[in-house]
């Protein structure tokens, strides 16, 4: 067998075409399945008519389909790599982040802000501005640390996040005040303190609301 052509060891003329030359190779595997040795000239003699082929197109001679397998290719292929999947739903954010439904939104909504408007009301009305701010908040921090603790039941993660909530609401309302005291938008009748009440009812109210 090894006297032979490839064209003559695959039994197919020189001008067959590449399916044809596959198929016979196939055939011949399948005649050689138990002989390793007539095996590999059959698979030798396969490729030395592809690098013929190949050769001849480089020539302008023949035309050569892109999805055929040149031998000289195999070992330039760089084999392909596959990035392991990032899975979004393990990331620490979407452990953190709630996503309530519309009732609780709008009973966590309406408690924050009927607690800023009593606070405002009796403020105006010439209360005690501070201590019942005081005592105000106090309750929001309440139901921020209630509601926090039954959706996860871990107190001392809900107690930190109410404690957080507390300080960044007071600097947020602070630079808040701040602001409107500058441009001379802060009304006569509303005290400082009312101002800062509110920025932090309300990030008590983003805490326990999309926070768990």
């Amino acid at each position: 067998m090894s006297e032979q052509t490839p064209y003559e060891q695959l039994e197919v003329a020189e001008d067959a075409s590449f399916d044809d030359i596959q198929s016979a190779r196939d055939r011949m595997f399948k005649v050689y399945q138990d002989d390793e040795r007539n095996r590999a000239q059959v698979e030798v003699a396969y490729d030395a008519i592809l690098m013929d082929r190949l050769r001849k197109r480089q020539e302008g001679k023949i035309k050569v389909p892109e999805g055929i397998r040149f031998a000289e290719r195999l070992a330039d292929k760089p084999p392909k790599l596959s990035l392991p999947k990032v899975n979004p739903s393990a990331s620490w954010m979407q452990r953190t982040m709630d996503t309530p439904n519309s009732r609780e939104i709008s009973i966590l909504g309406g408690t924050y802000a009927a607690l800023g408007l009593v606070g405002i009301l009796a403020q105006q009305n010439g209360a005690d501005s501070a201590s019942l701010l005081q005592f105000l908040l106090a309750i929001g921090f309440g139901i921020n640390l209630y509601w926090l603790n039954r959706k996860e039941q871990k107190l001392g993660r809900a107690v930190l996040l109410s404690l957080a909530a507390l300080v960044v609401g007071g600097l947020i309302g602070t630079a808040f005040q701040q602001g409107l005291q500058q441009s001379g938008l802060l009304a006569g009748t509303t005290s400082h303190e009312s101002v800062i009440a509110v920025a932090v009812l309300f990030v008590f109210w983003l805490v326990s609301s999309f926070l768990r």
